[in-house]
């Protein structure tokens, strides 16, 4: 397992001074890549080779938001590769070695210049020491649409959201669809099913569901087409 020491930020959290759900995904995403960086086939690696990580899929469990100046410890490492596809179990310690969240992945590994996914070779792979996966119960990385949804103000993607693959960062999915949670919503789960990039300048149609225990967030465009389904379980009903 790769590990990564921090501390629980101010920028990091909410107004009660707990860790948001879209920082802990950014500790998750940030701690995966110094893995890559630092086994040499991060970024500078896949730009050469016109390849990249695209995240398809998240689940994450948690168990409680680390508070303001917490030191945490993240960890993360690959648990499977199949064809196209590489499972990442992540998992957020405080300093008293207790299980703050952990969490599941599914990547796919893309041609930059093709869009198109390809095969994952021995030489990006191999690098990553494979490991047992998180014991945790694992749900299907789909995500059921509700048929009852009330649609939001539409938000432009802004030159902030995009990443180093010229496309909305799948943090920024998160953040959206997290400021639509009425603060009263304990989150114990988050899943996320990514369909299609958005880019600089589409227009973002939200989308919000609220049944029994289950908060779901559709970000899709003028036309239907998803970009993401974002799906908060209540903490109480998991």
């Amino acid at each position: 397992m790769y590990t990564l020491n921090s501390r629980i930020r101010y920028s990091e959290v909410d107004r009660e001074g707990f860790l948001t759900m879209t920082g802990l995904t950014n500790y998750f995403q940030d701690c995966s890549t110094f893995q890559s960086e630092d086994l040499n086939i991060g970024l500078s690696y896949l730009n050469k080779n016109n390849r990249a990580w695209i995240l398809t899929s998240w689940q994450i469990v948690v168990e409680r938001f680390p508070q303001l100046g917490e030191h945490v410890t993240v960890g993360t490492w690959a648990s499977k590769f199949n064809g196209l596809y590489g499972n990442r179990n992540f998992i957020l310690k405080d300093s008293n070695d207790q299980t703050c969240a952990y969490a599941n992945s599914i990547w796919i590994y893309m041609d930059m210049n093709r869009l198109r996914p390809v095969r994952l070779t021995n030489e990006i792979t191999s690098p990553y020491s494979i490991e047992p996966p998180y014991p945790m119960n694992y749900e299907n990385r789909k995500i059921t649409v509700p048929a009852d949804c009330q649609t939001q103000t539409v938000i432009p993607v802004l030159p902030s959201y995009i990443d180093t693959n010229n496309h909305m960062n799948n943090g920024q999915y998160i953040r959206i669809a997290e400021s639509f949670l009425p603060n009263d919503f304990p989150i114990r789960q988050m899943r996320a099913e990514y369909k299609n990039s958005a880019h600089l300048g589409d227009l973002l149609v939200p989308k919000i569901s609220q049944e029994d225990s289950l908060f779901t967030v559709i970000l899709a465009n003028k036309e239907g087409k998803i970009y993401a389904t974002v799906e908060f379980k209540e903490r109480k009903h998991i």
